[in-house]
């Protein structure tokens, strides 16, 4: 991934909402996230999956109880972004 954001104003312009857990989150980096995985042509969704997940946590405070929530949300995105 690329470097931090210089500032905030910048770090906002990368934010991505998502439907996790029934609630929408602004999730950082998702696009970026999604093509560095994408470039490791991983097969199955569990490698996808936690690969994702990483990266995402890079930029974002996930909870280990949302976790499986976040995973979910981030595949389907992940699907539905097909490059």
């Amino acid at each position: 991934m690329e470097e931090r954001p210089c500032c905030p104003g910048t770090a906002v312009r990368k934010i991505t909402q998502l439907m996790i857990n029934g609630k929408l989150i602004g999730i950082s980096h998702v696009y970026e996230a999604v093509d560095e995985v994408r470039a490791e042509d991983l097969k199955n969704n569990i490698e996808i999956g936690e690969a994702l997940l990483k990266k995402v946590k890079i930029y974002n405070y996930v909870p280990a109880s949302a976790a499986p929530g976040y995973l979910k949300a981030l595949l389907e995105f992940y699907h539905s972004k097909r490059g």
